[in-house]
């Protein structure tokens, strides 16, 4: 995700920070798209079902050497390095986030009324009008559709513009949710992108892939799926053979990128993670300045 959002690469756990290659730039920051967006006065949000410190979200507004500093992670929020932080927060991992903060001495819930921004326990808790709330959960139904039209909602006030970034977990741990939670974020992305139009660029991609693939069966009949990944770490199959192999890792293949709007005649072919960022700065018209 530091790859996508900041258009290098970084050390494996590192977010939005360099790698330690070079003893002069060791540990300094790299500006992420959402701290463009915040410079120039966008409103910006992270959405997911995941933990709102964990990699995905937390690469777009944080800066640490390790993503299981929690609570160091989340403080960023309220404590940005350019203008006002991330307005709109909208996920899980609330008891994570609260511990962490916590163990280093930070009350959460003061911290964030002091920054102007509601602490809520969901996006419906959210009053119409607010335009700068964290809402964090533990649930695993967390309703990403419902929450990422609440974003928008909430966003889309701003006459600049905004920046938001949507996550839905695919983990494979549960095959049958896995599938019905693919089917599920595509109708996500096709709504939102007919909701935004065309002045807006909307891409879908993924941080990596899992293996999921389908090894036999016939058209139209059920696919016999295992009850839990029958592949570890990438290993051999098991005996038994399912329709469906399902593997416990991430996988080093491609990933689908697409997407609408200004700025989409640039997404074609095979690009590197890295590409995404400078699509998305050269939509917004700006310029890198690596501060």
């Amino acid at each position: 995700m530091t790859a996508i959002v900041t258009g290098q690469k970084t050390a494996n756990g590192v977010l939005s920070r360099m790698p330690s290659k070079d003893a002069a730039t060791e540990g300094a920051a790299l500006k992420t798209i959402l701290e463009y967006a915040e410079e120039h006065g966008l409103s910006t949000g992270v959405v997911s079902n995941v933990n709102m410190a964990d990699a995905t979200p937390a690469a777009c507004y944080s800066h640490v050497d390790s993503r299981k500093k929690f609570g160091e992670i989340f403080a960023q929020v309220w404590s940005p390095r350019f203008g006002d932080g991330v307005d709109v927060v909208l996920g899980n991992g609330r008891k994570k986030i609260l511990d962490g903060t916590t163990e280093i001495g930070i009350d959460l819930q003061k911290e964030l009324t002091a920054s102007g921004r509601m602490f809520a326990d969901s996006p419906a808790a959210v009053p119409a009008g607010v335009r700068r709330a964290v809402s964090l959960e533990d649930n695993e139904d967390f309703d990403v559709d419902a929450a990422t039209s609440k974003a928008i909602e909430m966003l889309s006030k701003n006459p600049k513009g905004f920046f938001l970034m949507v996550e839905w977990d695919l983990h494979p741990s549960k095959p049958e949710r896995c599938l019905d939670t693919a089917v599920k974020l595509d109708q996500l992305v096709q709504k939102t992108a007919k909701q935004m139009g065309n002045d807006t660029l909307v891409i879908f991609t993924a941080d990596h892939s899992f293996d999921f693939r389908v090894l036999s069966g016939k058209k139209g009949a059920a696919l016999r799926l295992p009850a839990a990944p029958n592949v570890a770490k990438n290993s051999t199959l098991t005996e038994e053979k399912p329709a469906v192999a399902i593997g416990t890792a991430h996988t080093g293949e491609e990933v689908v990128i697409a997407a609408q709007g200004p700025g989409s005649e640039k997404v074609s072919g095979f690009m590197a993670n890295t590409d995404v960022f400078h699509v998305m700065m050269s939509a917004f018209g700006w310029a890198e300045d690596r501060k």
